[in-house]
């Protein structure tokens, strides 16, 4: 199963459908009952003997220069077992949040009561936090590298925009807004680091790239690579921002090897706010044109953003949808705030949202529907038929056809947007696959399960090549330690990374294990088989062993096989559309998403049923960033408003609509699947809501507000 013979050669394949046994299935995850039960390790929950507790003191100021640190008095603490500057005298903190001195106590109470005895002399400088002051004449200079606080622009020209105007029948001009969003992982970035002695690190992590934190603080402690060991065996939430170990890192790390002790340093949930990352603002001033038949024949967009200290702010525009004539320009506003950081499907969420709601707007000037806009002006085959397929699950028959028509107080409304992603993986995973006498395997590489489910798409793809179930097979990831590196998990490439090495690794080990079961079944190597449990000849069904019986002939050895990169196993690019039904409270201003419909292109699911959870993950954090999600920055402090939980609003229980989550997979290649249904749900909403009231709401998040200002300007 699984093979094609070309050439004479043999060559992997995922085979058929319909030969597949457990592939495309639904499969519990095999760490679901660690997880519910609470047996699943987290880097929170890792307490060594003698554990310390790592704290950092962060700075209050947006901006000033350092002038005077004195660790004395916290040094003096009883307790405490040390205390490191992060920050050298005569340097400048440039954000709320930035490092300025590090403790390790016995506790954790104590670790606070230290850093509140750090005294720290600064010199206050001006700032500015949001991108209109930053991009105001004489705003205080933020970062030397610049001319100013905005980047040089980013231009993108293709075919000739004046021309593309002057054929247009209809123009649209507007300008969309999209905040900043911050990551909010649910377990907070942080290590635990401990010195094994002075040549040997291990380090537990919660990371999206186990290598790449090693690589890190091998370089940081200029040790040999594999004398510093990282474990993820659980994490909870990365969305782009955890791939290297960070000032936390490297500082529990430092604080371990002063003391001798393991040193347990995680991020508060304020600071994780701050300093972890967040997706960059976009504001995008557009104007667009199409033909009268429906076609988008020039688009002109110049837009800023801001990723706070660090540039980022980008998307791709025009959005998925061909315009012959373009052109687009970008820059990046530096402002007194955190860095960003890649967060699900970078700047795709910002240009969708942007370019959906346009398309809606171009197609109601035309006197269209907005489906039949879309269908046009998409070129991509897999989303004309995802479009049908939405269409009728959703009911789009039944939107309405004059926006706001809607009667009575609560009135509903539909809308769709689209998406695309890449996601097709790369070289660089090595695996190792073993057999053992007593009839056992185990699958072993060295990628992080980020909660997606990779440790059971592994045990999936090795139990399919050997007629097992799942859970026979041993599965170890989240582990520099065996020294078999995979790369980071990020940009939907995990799994089409990782599923053709471990493909290709069980398929040479069970090619192993015929060799040594041949002459015992009297058979060809090629006649051999797997079945449910057992080996067979294919030409004489009683020429039949189990699986332990054929295992139990390797004696004392194991059958230990690597496997390769497949390009034939993976394919890139997941396209997807989304539609949305909302219901709108007139009154209150409240939006309630009723239902989202994700078609979402997905490649060859290994695992239907975590597939399917990516897509409703996805669906919940783009909900979030139409409806919910917004970093508020006061001007005259330089502080994050609302780093916390309580006012930084994420959806919970009684936002989460109905979700119908509908995989398309048309082909049997495996693609990456985590990003792209974050892309189309803003969109989707903020046309849903168009359509529902009959005012166009250009910035998110979609708060009742702003629902209620809009039909007060339209009353």
């Amino acid at each position: 199963m699984g093979q094609l013979a070309i050439g004479g050669k043999r060559m992997a394949s995922w085979g058929e459908a319909s030969e597949s046994r457990l592939i495309g299935k639904r499969i519990t995850r095999l760490s679901g009952k660690d997880k519910v039960t609470g047996k699943a390790k987290y880097t929170f929950d890792i307490n060594e003997p003698g554990l310390l507790y790592g704290r950092i003191l962060r700075s209050e100021i947006a901006h000033a220069t350092v002038m005077g640190i004195d660790l004395s008095e916290a040094e003096a603490l009883p307790g405490v077992k040390a205390v490191i500057p992060l920050i050298e005298v005569g340097n400048k903190l440039r954000y709320q949040g930035q490092e300025i001195a590090a403790v390790a106590a016995e506790t954790d109470d104590i670790a606070k009561d230290a850093l509140r005895l750090i005294r720290v002399d600064l010199e206050e400088l001006p700032h500015v936090v949001t991108e209109a002051d930053a991009m105001a004449e004489g705003a205080p200079q933020i970062r030397e590298d610049w001319a100013g606080n905005q980047s040089e622009p980013n231009v993108r020209e293709d075919g000739d925009i004046n021309a593309g105007f002057a054929e247009a029948a209809v123009e649209v001009e507007a300008t969309y807004h999209t905040p900043v969003q911050t990551h909010v992982c649910l377990e907070t970035h942080g290590h635990v680091a401990k010195w094994e002695d002075e040549q040997n690190l291990t380090v537990w992590a919660s990371t999206q790239g186990v290598f790449g934190v090693r690589n890190d603080l091998a370089q940081r402690f200029e040790l040999p690579a594999n004398q510093v060991r990282v474990i993820t065996e659980h994490m909870g939430g990365g969305f782009g921002s955890k791939f290297g170990p960070g000032v936390e890192g490297r500082t529990a790390a430092e604080l371990s090897r002063i003391t001798g002790k393991a040193v347990k340093l995680m991020l508060t949930r304020k600071a994780e706010h701050l300093v972890a990352g967040n997706r960059p603002s976009m504001t995008q001033h557009v104007r667009a044109g199409a033909t009268r038949d429906g076609r988008l024949i020039a688009y002109d967009m110049k837009g800023h953003g801001t990723g706070g200290i660090s540039s980022g702010a980008g998307f791709p525009a025009p959005y998925v949808y061909h315009v012959p004539n373009s052109r687009s320009e970008r820059v990046n506003v530096t402002v007194n705030a955190g860095n960003q950081r890649a967060m699900r499907a970078p700047g795709h969420p910002q240009g969708a949202f942007a370019m959906d709601s346009l398309m809606d707007e171009l197609a109601e000037k035309l006197g269209m529907n907005p489906l039949e806009f879309r269908r046009i002006n998409d070129p991509n085959e897999v989303r004309q038929a995802q479009y049908t397929l939405g269409a009728q699950e959703i009911g789009w028959y039944r939107r309405n056809s004059v926006p706001g028509s809607g009667t009575g107080v609560e009135k509903r409304g539909m809308g769709l947007g689209s998406g695309q992603w890449g996601g097709g993986g790369g070289r660089g995973t090595e695996a190792r696959i073993t057999i053992n006498a007593d009839g056992t395997v185990e699958a072993v590489t060295g990628t992080q399960d980020i909660g997606t489910g990779v440790r059971t798409v592994i045990a999936i793809i090795v139990a399919e090549e050997f007629g097992l179930e799942p859970t026979d097979i041993r599965v170890k990831v989240g582990d520099s330690g065996p020294g078999l590196p995979s790369g980071g998990s990020g940009g939907s490439q995990t799994t089409p990374s990782v599923a053709p090495v471990i493909k290709t690794a069980a398929a040479a080990a069970k090619q192993k294990l015929f060799e040594r079961i041949a002459p015992l079944l009297d058979a060809p190597i090629g006649d051999l088989r797997v079945g449910t449990g057992t080996i067979y000849a294919v030409s004489d069904r009683t020429k039949t062993i189990t699986w332990k019986q054929a295992t139990g002939q390797l004696g004392m050895e194991s059958i230990n096989e690597g496997g390769t990169w497949d390009e034939d196993l993976r394919q890139g690019g997941a396209a997807g559309t989304q539609f949305a039904e909302v219901e709108i409270d007139t009154q209150t201003g409240a939006v309630k998403v009723i239902k989202i419909v994700a078609v979402q292109d997905c490649g060859l699911a290994i695992n239907r049923l975590t597939t399917e959870s990516q897509i409703n993950g996805g669906v919940i954090m783009g909900l979030g960033q139409a409806l919910l999600e917004e970093r508020f920055m006061d001007a005259q402090t330089g502080r994050m408003l609302n780093a916390n939980l309580e006012d930084y609003k994420v959806p919970g229980t009684f936002e989460i609509p109905e979700i119908k989550s509908i995989v398309f997979d048309t082909h049997r290649k495996v693609t990456g699947i985590g990003e792209p249904p974050c892309i189309p749900t803003p969109g989707a909403i903020a046309n849903a809501v168009y359509n529902a009231i009959g005012v166009r709401i250009r910035s998110l998040p979609i708060t009742p507000d702003k629902v209620l200002d809009a039909l007060a300007d339209k009353a």
